[in-house]
């Protein structure tokens, strides 16, 4: 072990096996590091098993439950946005040949206590039942002018400056009434509060034409596709990119120890009493919890159930989005449903999760506005979780630190995070313009 090289990537998360597989791709001698046996870290998925043991202590499921083999439960749950960040990256690095995808069923989104599809465009705003007649006809109007919006056409900007007039202006100016932009702005622009309003419209309008556009994209139900057998896929393709590139890598290696020089410059990791050199470390808060600080929790439900979401059209995958104000929080409640057309769990049986950012101490009262729209379940599991965000100086110490998955069931914060992290690792922008049509899912 005792070589130099020129990035230690420690823990193989989903963040740090996207990162060693850029960085690899780009010529950087890479070494890959857990103290795991296992790929994933925080990010795996776990059989039947696996997963009662963790919850309930012992490894003997109830056999009503199935074979524990056809169980592969993601341990942080998200979909993929059809044209979203982390399909270019995938696109980007070829890693798309080593995983199969299939569209997600559906999305939806939570309205004074009931389940409704996203509407995304003019045509289904004007069928939507979230809206009354003449709110459909205003709605109308402002998503052909999202959908025509072009960039680069100020004749396509109707006389706005997209860069200085707030989202909320331009929301104003199309009369849309309160429940609408709450379920544009969370639903469908996919923000995690309501800040986006008074921040310039530009970001806002963009996010509303990914969501379109990768709506369109499989002709399915929803904007998302998700790998057949689940997420534990992801990190592992990553990680096969690496190694093809000459990235190293070394699974069950306890401690991981990062060294510092006088200057308190990262300079090498030391494990079972070897020191591989480096110019830089990569990894997750859990390798460097003294440069790290709590910045809350996530709480979620983990659910077994032999039916789909009640009022989700049987979909066999689908997100459901509950809006901070429909709930009285001060964030987003997000339900995640997936299932054996996805072959993550046996014939007839879906997994689904409610997750939210936590509020308080009590996760199953704090949850249970989401546990309650999933019907009967078979078995449910509670859980909290710590997010940590990096706190150094990366031009002081040269340590490069994920911050902690948060409550969405989306991967756009975690596709931004790895690509923050990129620039400043390589000193550059990843650049992301690539053929979206090189990836494909299977519909249903």
């Amino acid at each position: 072990m005792d070589e130099e090289y020129d990035v230690i990537v420690l823990g193989t998360g989903l963040k740090e096996c996207i990162l060693s597989g850029l960085l690899s791709v780009d010529g950087l001698k890479v070494l890959h590091m857990d103290r795991n046996d296992y790929y994933g870290g925080e990010f795996t998925s776990l059989n039947l098993n696996q997963l009662w043991k963790r919850f309930r202590g012992s490894d003997k499921p109830p056999e009503s439950l199935g074979a524990s083999k056809e169980y592969n439960v993601d341990m942080i749950p998200k979909f993929i946005i059809a044209n979203g960040g982390l399909v270019r990256v995938l696109i980007h690095t070829d890693v798309t040949k080593y995983l199969h995808f299939k569209a997600v069923d559906g999305s939806f989104v939570y309205n004074k206590g009931k389940i409704y599809k996203v509407p995304a465009t003019d045509v289904e705003a004007l069928k939507s039942p979230l809206m009354g007649l003449f709110e459909k006809r205003r709605a109308r109007k402002f998503f052909i002018y999202v959908q025509d919006y072009e960039e680069n056409d100020p004749k396509s900007h109707e006389g706005l400056d997209l860069t200085k007039v707030t989202a909320r202006e331009v929301i104003s100016k199309y009369g849309l009434e309160e429940d609408t932009v709450d379920f544009i702005g969370h639903a469908l622009a996919l923000h995690l509060d309501d800040s986006y309003l008074d921040q310039p419209a530009l970001e806002f309008v963009k996010r509303m034409k990914l969501y379109a556009e990768s709506l369109a994209r499989f002709q399915g139900g929803s904007p998302y596709i998700y790998p057949l057998y689940g997420l534990a896929e992801l990190p592992q393709s990553f990680a096969r990119l690496s190694a093809v590139y000459g990235g190293t890598y070394m699974l069950n290696k306890p401690e991981c120890k990062v060294e510092f020089d006088a200057d308190g410059k990262a300079i090498g990791v030391t494990s079972e009493g070897e020191t591989a050199k480096c110019k830089k470390v990569v990894c997750d808060p859990s390798y460097l919890p003294d440069k790290v600080k709590n910045v809350g929790k996530v709480a979620r439900a983990i659910c077994i159930m032999s039916h789909p979401i009640p009022d989700t059209s049987d979909s066999h995958s689908a997100q459901v989005i509950l809006p901070q104000k429909q709930l009285g929080r001060r964030s987003d409640m997000y339900l995640f449903c997936c299932s054996y057309a996805h072959n993550v769990a046996p014939q007839g049986k879906y997994i689904a999760f409610v997750s939210a950012e936590a509020e308080t101490d009590n996760p199953e009262v704090e949850l249970k506005p989401g546990v309650d729209l999933l019907g009967p379940v078979d078995e449910i599991f509670y859980e909290t979780y710590d997010r940590y965000v990096p706190t150094n100086n990366e031009e002081d110490d040269n340590c490069f630190i994920s911050t902690s998955y948060d409550a969405t069931t989306h991967f756009e914060t975690t596709v931004q995070d790895v690509i923050a992290m990129y620039s400043k690792i390589i000193g550059k922008t990843l650049d992301l313009s690539v053929d979206l049509s090189a990836a494909s899912a299977a519909a249903e």
